[in-house]
């Protein structure tokens, strides 16, 4: 049985337990480590507030070499002042400690409930025993994955393999992320590893155009959260030549890369708080890359088109609304609307079709809205879901 966990590159081991912050009794800390150290680069939330992990990850992400990933759910220490801050330093230190490297080459997220402290000594207790459990196998990769769960039904995770400079390449991935999530980062803890030799100036390009193209193109409930975090660790063991320019084996890479993100930023959307079926939402004829990203992700975030897709509903006019109140340029008059392959509204006015086939197209796990604008010949892409009842109370009841 193929290990699809994020140990399955090689220079990796991981685990994860409960330690004590959910009372559900649920794995709540998590724990990555490449012994010999990886060459790393992250994205964080543009949130401006905050967690102190976020905070705190900022700095040591800096480091040549990261060698650790600590990882809590269940309390997102945000919003927490200098305790948060102490907490989060003294969550790298002790793992540090355990591993006997630097604190600053030690990463920290935290992701869960806002404004409450960190039971840091239960998570402290948790680091040494977490260390004891550390282990390249499947059950360890996915006992990681299962503590980085807050309100997922499943956990998400990915993996891609390919072949460079003649040797294989493995990058493995895992997310977790429900809710509080828009464009600009839309995840809320991601944490990829690969086995992949390449400078650190060209991960950190790599991973930004991933996360561009995949994550920053989903929204659940249009909200950015105060910790979202997305990291890749490259421990270099897989003994390619390293990946030290722009040239087609940086291309492969970075393919490969990115569809791995989208894989796992689809997996977000089909599990998103109270999401029964996703949909991807492609704006064309635009006049700017702007006013097609920003119409996409109009309609994507418009309640009342989310509503309909939850209903089955083929309602175009919710769709031409939201595309219509984006503050973006359009020609009326060229204006045209898809459902799948189905046009529902071509040229500025309503198109016969039949709706038993759009509901059907509606009702699957996915499909996809084209719109055009008639303006221009620039288009962007944007990832949502359906609205319901069970998000409201979710949401409702998240902290209680």
């Amino acid at each position: 049985m193929s290990n699809d966990t994020v140990t399955a590159p090689n220079g990796f081991l991981a685990a994860g337990l409960h330690c004590g912050i959910k009372q559900s009794g649920k794995n709540d800390l998590g724990l990555i480590v490449c012994p010999a150290g990886a060459k790393a680069a992250a994205v964080f939330t543009t949130n401006r507030i905050v967690s102190a992990a976020v905070q705190i990850s900022k700095k040591h992400i800096r480091s040549p070499k990261i060698f650790a990933v600590v990882v809590n759910s269940g309390n997102a220490n945000a919003c927490t002042g200098q305790t948060g801050i102490k907490n989060a330093i003294k969550m790298c230190s002790d793992t540090a400690g355990q591993i006997e490297e630097n604190p600053h080459s030690v990463l920290v997220a935290s992701t869960g409930i806002i404004g409450e402290q960190l039971p840091i000594r239960k998570i402290t207790t948790g680091i040494s025993k977490a260390v004891s459990k550390l282990s390249a196998t499947s059950e360890a990769g996915s006992d990681f994955t299962q503590a980085i769960m807050t309100t997922d039904t499943r956990p998400k995770q990915a993996v891609r393999r390919l072949e460079i400079s003649g040797r294989k390449i493995t990058i493995a991935g895992t997310v977790k992320g429900a809710g509080m999530i828009a464009p600009n980062m839309a995840t809320t803890l991601m944490f990829i590893t690969t086995d992949a030799a390449i400078t650190k100036a060209l991960l950190s390009r790599s991973l930004k155009s991933a996360i561009g193209n995949s994550l920053n193109r989903l929204t659940v409930d249009g909200h950015q959260s105060t910790n979202d975090t997305a990291i890749i660790l490259a421990s270099g063991s897989a003994g390619n030549r390293p990946i030290t320019a722009q040239c087609p084996r940086y291309r492969k890479f970075s393919a490969a890369l990115a569809d791995l993100c989208d894989d796992l930023a689809r997996q977000m959307a089909l599990d998103a708080e109270g999401a029964t079926r996703m949909f991807k939402v492609v704006v064309r004829g635009a006049a700017t890359e702007a006013d097609a990203a920003k119409a996409s992700r109009a309609i994507a975030d418009y309640p009342l088109v989310k509503c309909a897709i939850h209903g089955g509903d083929p309602n175009w006019g919710r769709i031409i609304c939201a595309v219509g109140s984006a503050k973006i340029k359009l020609n009326p008059d060229k204006l045209t609307c898809k459902i799948g392959g189905v046009t529902v509204f071509r040229n500025g006015c309503p198109t016969k079709f039949d709706p038993k086939k759009v509901i059907s197209i509606i009702s699957q796990s996915e499909h996809t809205i084209t719109v055009d604008l008639g303006a221009g010949k620039k288009s962007d892409f944007c990832y949502g879901c359906d609205l319901s009842a069970e998000y409201v109370r979710i949401n409702a009841d998240y902290h209680t």
